[in-house]
């Protein structure tokens, strides 16, 4: 091991540490002290991001024998991660109080989950894969029934524990096949085996089908996404948040890393499969998320749809011209995706009942007159949602629309447009019983929720008239892959 190493995965070694020395302050120096605890945790993940943004620009180079990379892409997504765990923490400090379910324990294993999010987009070999998965799922289950003894919380953390275990499975044999096709588990080895020849094609697509199952379950695409209403609905919202922009993002790094580096000679042959994913995805998700009258399923199954939209960028990649393009579309609406999911969490969280009963669509009447600020951000997050201007989300599938399109696949095209007119049904009911229908919602009134708030919706329609420099950066998210 050398410096060079270490360097490397400073970031995510500082995080995990971080995190550990917050679970022992907890115990023998904070005890009572949440707020310093969430303070704490801000300041980790600051510095972090610190950390992360000093290494931007930086010459690419692999670490740990080439197990983990540093490199354009993981350093836009760990920024990206490190931002999640910052508006996790600040939506979680209020809403945890208010629910009895303030304990110190929390912030120290959205830490970890971030750690491992981080891992995951760096990792360059399939066991490092599964081990990050492993690190940020694992926090995840616990967080998911944190609201115990609250019967639908720990429901939801049990099925979301039986499910991810059974996608791990899925991954594992996976990696397993793959191995077997090609001898090696390292990502750019794997590419070279197959350009080489010597790999077993028969074996590798079924390894790269349990792969792509595996981290399917991950990021709630159908026919994998059985356990997103439930779980989404039955944990805490401030988990819940954090779930749906986090583990997404983190899914969709491994898939992008995976299939875009280690199985780019099968790109043809997984296309069709890909785009049957995509299209289900948005077609079940949308006219599934009509039917709801709690927010919290409406947007569960909103999730399912944006993942569909997501997958949308991965269909092209047998076209090495438009490859690239297809990864900084994918990331550029993932950041929008996190701001415009993060904000909608918050105001849900923000009219969620003290009981920790989840808010209905009935339950936003005369949120527009009573607290229009709120109103306004939820429509601007709806709106985002929905791809509609002036939001983030347009120009995310616009750029979506536009590879897929380039790519010549122009019935998904439709059906994203199609599946995008069908959402405005439910996301414009939401904005529709805000500002005309009569009611006296209950808002909580906590500060860093609403600076949460506050900073999604800025960020939401500030970056829609200036969206060049981010997608530049995105962009300049290339893979490393030297071997």
């Amino acid at each position: 091991m050398t410096q060079l190493d270490f360097l490397v995965i400073l970031p995510v070694t500082f995080l995990a540490l971080w995190a550990s020395l917050l679970l022992l302050a907890d115990v023998l120096f904070l005890k009572g002290q949440k707020a310093i605890l969430a303070l704490l945790a801000a300041v980790g993940l600051a510095v972090t991001l610190g950390l992360t943004l000093t290494q931007s620009g930086a010459h690419s180079a692999s670490a740990f024998g080439g197990m983990v990379v540093l490199d354009g892409f993981s350093n836009f997504l760990a920024a990206l991660f490190s931002l999640i765990g910052l508006l996790g923490v600040a939506v979680a400090y209020g809403y945890n109080r208010r629910m009895g379910i303030e304990r110190g324990e929390y912030y120290a294993l959205i830490l970890f989950s971030v750690s491992g999010m981080m891992l995951m987009a760096q990792a360059t070999d399939l066991l490092m894969v599964f081990l990050a998965l492993e690190l940020l799922s694992i926090p995840l289950y616990v967080l998911a029934a944190f609201a115990y003894p609250r019967a639908s919380s720990e429901e939801a953390g049990l099925k979301y524990f039986l499910l991810g275990a059974f996608a791990t499975g899925f991954v594992v044999y996976g990696i397993a096949l793959t191995f077997g096709a090609t001898g090696v588990t390292s990502i750019p080895a794997i590419a070279a085996a197959v350009q080489a020849g010597t790999a077993d094609t028969f074996l590798l697509l079924a390894g790269a089908a349990l792969i792509l199952a595996g981290f399917g379950f991950k990021v709630a695409t159908v026919p994998f996404h059985m356990w997103t209403p439930d779980v989404y609905q039955g944990a805490p919202t401030s988990v819940t948040a954090f779930m749906a922009a986090g583990a997404k993002a983190a899914g969709f790094a491994a898939l992008l890393r995976v299939f875009a580096v280690a199985f780019p000679s099968l790109a043809a042959d997984v296309a069709p499969v890909l785009w049957a994913l995509s299209a289900l995805s948005m077609l079940a998700g949308n006219v599934a998320a009509i039917a709801q009258t709690d927010v919290k399923r409406m947007l569960a199954y909103s999730s399912i749809a944006q993942a569909g939209y997501i997958l949308m960028a991965f269909v092209p990649f047998a076209n090495e011209a438009i490859r690239p393009s297809s990864v900084a579309a994918a990331l550029f609406y993932l950041v929008a995706y996190t701001f415009t999911s993060f904000g909608a969490w918050g105001v849900i969280m923000s009219l969620e009942k003290d009981s920790g009963e989840s808010a209905a669509i009935a339950d936003f009447a005369g949120l527009g007159k009573h607290n229009p600020a709120l109103a306004v951000a939820m429509t601007v997050f709806m709106l985002s949602l929905t791809g509609l201007p002036p939001t983030l989300g347009l120009v995310g599938k616009m750029y979506l629309f536009r590879v897929v399109v380039e790519g010549g696949f122009y019935w998904l095209a439709v059906i994203g447009v199609v599946t995008s007119l069908i959402s405005a049904f439910y996301y414009l009911r939401v904005v529709q019983t805000m500002w005309m229908k009569d009611g006296k919602p209950q808002v909580a009134k906590e500060d860093w929720l609403n600076f949460a708030i506050a900073f999604s919706a800025l960020a939401t329609v500030v970056l829609s008239f200036v969206p060049a420099s981010l997608f530049d950066w995105a962009s300049q998210a290339v893979f490393f892959t030297a071997r």
